[in-house]
């Protein structure tokens, strides 16, 4: 009895040990049996939060750059293709009212004249002719006007008749006319008052006619030849005063609110792209163009070294009132994901979490968050579409 009393508890805990061994051995032996589908099944870390985990190689590799998104104010701008020209207010065709030939050429292009000088000098037959009409009727009238005098002493004086009297006073009104008409010839061909006067005192005929600089500036065309006979409708140079030059843009409809008469702008020329001018609108246009539906808008710009020149391709950049509280990323840091648009908030140096954000307008480079982000949290700035690609190649569903 003793015996049996002794074995009965050993066996009872021996088959309780066999069960838990029993049991064990099942969970291992099915877990063993299926390693691949638990690996499987196994979800991606961070795959429901949101969170992407980069390794130090892909990291590096896809060379990431984020920075902190600071809520403040926000200038909007908008910028427009324009071509600058000279100013049409200083800007002068130099030709002629008379055929001739040219003579001489003084000046070629990219002279500086003051207001008077000789550009060239042509010689013209028919000027001469004019002038000499010219010469002639001054002489007859003059001769009248004495013939005139003469007879009305005469006739005061009871010694010739009232008919010669008035015979003698229409030819001096003729002669009048006639010389009227020879003066109105010469200032039609462009003689100046100067050259008339020097007729009157000399009476000597010059066939000489000069062209001269109408103002201070700079000869930008040149289209004359010694020699070569000339017409009245040709254009022989072009002087313009390039010390103030209009930069003409072409604004979309769409951005016509922006533009005020007398608001100050910048202007990027393309030969200067590191420089930055600035000039004034005086000028918007009442019709829009048919085909591109632009507005052709005008601005002045000061330009006293001469480095804006006509016909530059430039940008004119205009500024609008700043928006006091904004919150702007840049366009580069904003993705498509599946739920709508995200952006990457950098958690840790090798953890981003996928963010999904309501945008409001944008202004150039930038677009303003309305609702998604937190002011201060380091948004991706590079390397986001890297980061999109890891989002949908392991299914990651964004954070709201």
């Amino acid at each position: 009895m003793s015996v049996g009393a002794s074995m009965r508890p050993i066996g009872v805990e021996t088959g309780v040990l066999i069960t838990i061994i029993a049991v064990a051995a099942g969970w291992f032996g099915a877990c063993g049996r299926q390693p691949d589908d638990s690996s499987a099944a196994k979800p991606v870390p961070g795959a429901r939060s949101g969170f992407i985990r980069l390794s130090a190689e892909e990291l590096a590799r896809a060379g990431i750059e984020a920075r902190p998104i600071v809520r403040g104010p926000h200038r909007v701008s908008r910028e427009f293709p324009a071509t600058i020209q000279a100013n049409e207010n200083e800007l002068a065709e130099v030709t002629t009212l008379i055929r001739g030939r040219v003579v001489t050429v003084q000046v070629d292009v990219g002279a500086d004249v003051k207001k008077g000088d000789l550009l060239a000098l042509l010689h013209s037959t028919e000027l001469g002719l004019a002038e000499s009409a010219y010469v002639k009727a001054a002489a007859r009238l003059h001769e009248a006007d004495l013939a005139y005098r003469r007879a009305k002493d005469l006739h005061e004086n009871k010694v010739v008749s009232l008919a010669e009297f008035l015979r003698r006073e229409a030819e001096m009104k003729t002669a009048q006319a006639e010389a009227r008409e020879t003066r109105n010839r010469l200032e039609l061909l462009g003689v100046s008052r100067r050259e008339i006067e020097r007729l009157d005192r000399e009476g000597t005929i010059r066939s000489d006619v000069p062209l001269l600089a109408p103002f201070d500036g700079r000869v930008i065309m040149r289209n004359i030849t010694r020699g070569e006979v000339v017409e009245t409708h040709q254009k022989f140079f072009t002087v313009a005063d390039l010390s103030e030059v209009w930069v003409i843009a072409n604004v979309p409809e769409k951005d016509v609110e922006y533009i005020q008469k007398g608001q100050t702008v910048d202007i990027v020329a393309a030969a200067y792209p590191h420089a930055l001018f600035q000039g004034a609108v005086t000028y918007i246009g009442d019709v829009l163009d048919a085909a591109t539906r632009t507005l052709r808008v005008r601005v002045t710009a000061p330009n006293p070294e001469k480095r804006l020149k006509p016909e530059m391709f430039a940008l004119v950049r205009v500024y609008a009132a700043p928006d006091a509280d904004v919150l702007a990323v840049p366009l580069s840091a904003v993705q498509s994901g599946p739920t709508g648009k995200v952006v990457f908030v950098q958690r840790a140096p090798a953890e981003f979490e996928a963010r999904t954000v309501r945008l409001g307008p944008e202004y150039g480079d930038v677009v303003v968050i309305l609702d998604g982000l937190q002011d201060g949290e380091p948004v991706v700035t590079r390397g986001a579409f890297v980061l999109r690609s890891e989002m949908e190649r392991h299914k990651i569903e964004p954070a709201p």
